[in-house]
């Protein structure tokens, strides 16, 4: 008996325990060093632990490198910079700029090092021009008290982020260029990989999960020969990569390498550069007022290594990796980036140069009898082009050729006026529904929207956890397929629909089928 209690002894002994101590720190061992965090309110919190060496130099335009080990023990107590940028996501404009910027931030509720909790990875939005990090918005706090781990990632934006260029093509090992944020991403999944059980988190249970351009990193990434095995779900808010193949981007596709390559060209000859030498020694405020810095001015491309082709056709041919999904869109996201035509004979000019030979059953889908109505209208094409339908086309693709979960959502939970749109908000708008995924409600939340926040936070966090979001205490939320093509209303209380629009996303296959063949 006291044998046995010896050995128990022991093996106790040889956890090792990452709760906070009394003086609010905790040191824990990860593959480049040791690192201290805070303890706030039971959790244990690591900001700004480098993943990846500091992209600047030589390394600006290369794909991560390994990050240099340090001695002693490095401080995790404050937010590391975030990527340069320009800054119009509200809070963006007080944060502190860096090319130094490929940090992450852990929040974790384990006690030891051995609870294998499940991991959460939070991609960040901003039409990969903008994003960052630690914007409290993503704070893991209340995530955390759902039992799971956070980690939030910085990645590169804009021209440092998604610049392609033949001189950057030829002198890669892998003769590809304009994908480095995603490979920032990649590298802070390998990370998780290597270091998150001693966080006491589980490396075989990693969910990534993003919004708008985070969402599209999430797809890319689900599409990506370069990420098997390092996540088993992904979460997908208002974003998917299914659009078409084509030299001239638009808001709803993606260009190939050698076009995106193309402008490249373009934009060092603006910046008044001759090469990628002179171009590596501007400071990148050089470029922040350059049209291509806006959002979605840069953007991933079709390079044959991290994105390998088409994702519609990849999913066609099952080359993706097929992991449970959650994925979805809200009701009023267009209208963020929709503006009124001047008039109706201007909205019908630009449906027809957009649409060509679809723009008869455009504009009797969409139709506009007044200015108001071109915003509306407008707004409506932009949800279905670039959020719902890929959303609808992910989710039946995966279901016909994949075996894994597959779960819709179309969240409507109506929105408080904001000075951000020009009109008034008709349900949900692009982004709101973050607010209720992380718990981070404002004053002005009503109680219908704490409920319904109580309820998708464990909807998210189940899913990390089971790859299935239902609870014994939540609505029955059923898997999509071609033959139950129901999706689950996030609206006061949650409830089964038919897919919401669903002609109008027949008539998007339509035209994106018939662009793709083209």
């Amino acid at each position: 008996m006291k044998k046995n209690l010896f050995i128990l002894l022991m093996l106790f002994a040889a956890v090792p325990f990452i709760s906070c101590s009394n003086n609010d720190l905790s040191t824990v061992k990860i593959d480049s060093g040791q690192i201290e965090g805070t303890l706030e309110n039971d959790i244990c919190v690591f900001r700004g632990i480098p993943f990846a060496a500091p992209p600047v130099g030589d390394l600006r335009w290369k794909a991560p490198q390994p990050v240099q080990p340090w001695d002693g023990i490095l401080k995790a107590g404050k937010f590391a910079p975030s990527c340069p940028q320009i800054t119009m996501i509200p809070g963006t404009d007080q944060l502190e700029l860096s090319e130094d910027c490929l940090y992450l931030n852990v929040w974790t509720p384990a006690k030891k090092a051995n609870e294998k909790l499940p991991v959460m990875v939070w991609i960040y939005g901003g039409g990969f021009a903008m994003g960052s990090a630690s914007l409290q918005l993503y704070s893991g706090d209340e995530l955390a008290k759902h039992g799971v781990i956070l980690v939030t990632v910085n990645y590169r934006v804009g021209a440092l982020g998604f610049l392609a260029h033949p001189e950057l093509t030829a002198e890669s090992p892998d003769k590809v260029s304009g994908n480095y944020g995603l490979l920032d991403q990649i590298a802070a999944l390998k990370w998780v990989q290597k270091n998150i059980g001693a966080f006491g988190g589980d490396p075989a249970k990693v969910t990534i999960f993003g919004e708008s351009a985070g969402a599209i990193s999430v797809s890319m990434l689900c599409a990506s020969p370069l990420t098997k095995g390092l996540f088993c779900g992904a979460i997908s808010e208002s974003g998917g990569s299914f659009g078409t193949v084509r030299p001239v981007r638009g808001s709803d596709g993606i260009q190939p390498l050698e076009a995106a390559e193309h402008d490249g060209l373009n934009f060092a000859q603006r910046m008044g550069t001759n090469s990628i030498d002179e171009l590596r020694k501007l400071k990148p405020e050089h470029w922040l007022n350059d049209a291509s810095a806006q959002m979605g001015g840069f953007w991933p491309v079709v390079d044959g290594y991290v994105i390998p082709d088409d994702q519609y056709k990849l999913y066609e041919q099952g080359k993706y990796n097929d992991v449970n999904v959650l994925i979805g869109t809200n009701s009023d996201e267009g209208s963020m980036f929709a503006r009124p035509a001047a008039s109706v004979a201007e909205y019908q000019k630009g449906i027809r140069e957009r649409f060509g030979t679809f723009a008869d059953r455009i504009l009797d889908a969409y139709p506009a009898n007044t200015v108001d109505e071109t915003y509306s209208s407008a707004a409506d094409i932009f949800r279905e082009t670039a959020f719902a339908w890929p959303a609808y086309a992910w989710a039946n693709l995966q279901s016909a050729t994949g075996k894994s979960n597959v779960f819709l959502y179309y969240f409507d939970q109506l929105q408080p006026p904001s000075p951000f749109f020009p009109a008034k908000i008709r349900g949900s708008a692009h982004a709101s529904e973050m607010n209720y995924v992380f718990h981070h409600l404002t004053g002005q939340a009503t109680e219908s929207d704490m409920r319904l926040a109580d309820i998708m936070i464990k909807y998210w966090t189940n899913f990390a956890k089971y790859g299935d979001p239902n609870g014994e205490d939540l609505p029955k939320w059923e898997n999509y397929t071609a033959d139950n093509p129901f999706v689950m209303l996030l609206k006061d209380i949650p409830q089964r629909i038919d897919l919401p629009n669903k002609d109008k996303l027949l008539l998007m296959e339509e035209y994106f089928k018939y662009l793709r063949e083209q």
